[in-house]
Formats: structure tokens, C-alpha cells, sequence
């Protein structure tokens, strides 16, 4: 875990994200609040490609809680067996498109709290949602973000709730809502797990990290 990086550092670093990227978009296809929400939530464990695969002729017939559980729970696992743990995540979403219903009127709800409520929906899963769909500056840290803060430097922590808060704490506020976006993308296609793109790198000379390939 590299050491956390100074106030400086991480506001060019920043700037040069924005500046190759101005307005960064999460990679999941969805229409509305509700399609968000259930495409991140079966995006766990799962890439985004594949879960864009399988909702693809999901969404354009259940994209509201009601036309979900008119579709049911076995309608649902048509659609998305090719996801891992498929029967798992349709239980929760058949689950969470009921208490939409009878709690929220049918109306995905922007509140921490109440999201993560809902079956099968995490701290992370509310946060992209409260992000992408509200343009709230919620951080959720996922496995790129959480070793893009470590070995960067730019929010260490040795838990994703750490990383979460140093992130908050340490990024300039212009920066917050969008940091999400920019660090997972980085950490997905350049600061990659087994072999990053040091080479490709646009933050190679502010970045704490050590080990830097060619």
C-alpha cells in the first residue's frame, strides 16, 4: 500500500483525467433508475459486457418494478442465466421489484439507507446508483478503484470503506463527482491487476507506485 499522495499531487492528477475525459460514462446499459439499479446488482461477480449481453432483450419488456414481476422470477432467469449466480440474483431482483411496489410506489429511491434496504443491493451497488442516476458524489469502490487507491497512492486503505473515505476525504471536491468513473475506468483498461500499462500511463509520473512496467 503506498503512501497516501499530497494535495497537489492528486488535484493534477485530477485535472489530467478530466482534461482526457470531461464527462466519463459507467459502461452499464440502462434506461431508467430501476434498470440501473438492477444491472448493477447483477453485475456482481459478473462483467459488464456480460451483463449488457444479457439484458439487452430484458430491459426493453421489464423496465419497471410491475412489468419485472409480470415477467416473474423463472422469466427473469431466461434472460440471465448466462450470468453467475443467475437463480441468486433474481431472487433478490423479483424481491426488490415487491418492495418498490408496495413501499415506493414503483420508484427506485435515492437515499443510502433505503437502498441498501432493498435484497441483493450493497453500500457499492447504492452508490453507483446515487452517482450515475441522482449525479450525487458517492464513491463505490469497487476491485479497480480499491488497488488504483492503493498502489497509486492517491486513496490507500486496507478495506474498501477506507478507500471509500480517503477518496472523499483526499480528492478535491470539483473532482468528486466523476472520480468514481475515472478511477475505474483507469483501473480497469491501464492500472490492470496482473500487468499495468505504466507505458500508456497518463499519470505515470505522479503515481506512487513502485513496480512500474515499461
Amino acid at each position: 500500500m503506498a503512501a497516501q499522495l499530497d494535495y497537489r499531487t492528486i488535484h493534477e492528477i485530477f485535472r489530467r483525467f478530466q482534461d482526457a475525459a470531461p464527462e466519463p460514462q459507467g459502461e452499464l446499459h440502462h434506461v431508467n433508475a430501476f434498470t440501473l439499479l438492477v444491472a448493477v446488482a447483477l453485475s456482481a461477480q459478473a462483467t459488464d459486457v456480460g451483463v449488457n449481453r444479457a439484458t439487452a432483450a430484458l430491459f426493453p419488456i421489464a423496465d419497471t418494478p410491475e412489468k419485472m414481476l409480470a415477467l416473474g422470477e423463472e422469466g427473469l432467469i431466461a434472460h440471465i442465466r448466462t450470468i453467475g449466480l443467475y437463480r441468486n440474483k433474481a431472487k433478490n431482483v423479483i424481491k426488490l421489484s415487491r418492495i418498490l411496489v408496495k413501499e415506493y410506489g414503483g420508484q427506485v429511491p435515492s437515499s443510502r439507507a433505503a437502498l441498501q434496504s432493498l435484497p441483493g443491493v450493497g453500500r457499492k451497488t447504492a452508490n453507483v446508483v446515487l452517482n450515475m442516476w441522482w449525479r450525487f458524489p458517492a464513491q463505490a469502490v469497487d476491485t479497480h478503484i480499491f488497488r488504483l487507491g492503493n498502489r497509486s497512492g492517491i486513496a490507500p486503505g486496507r478495506d474498501v470503506v477506507a478507500v471509500e473515505r480517503a477518496i472523499e476525504d483526499n480528492i478535491p471536491a470539483e473532482y468528486q463527482l466523476h472520480a468514481h468513473h475515472w478511477m475505474i475506468l483507469h483501473g480497469r483498461y491501464v492500472c490492470k491487476a496482473r500487468k499495468p500499462a505504466c507505458g500508456i500511463c497518463l499519470i505515470r509520473d505522479l503515481c506512487a507506485y513502485e513496480e512500474k512496467t515499461l
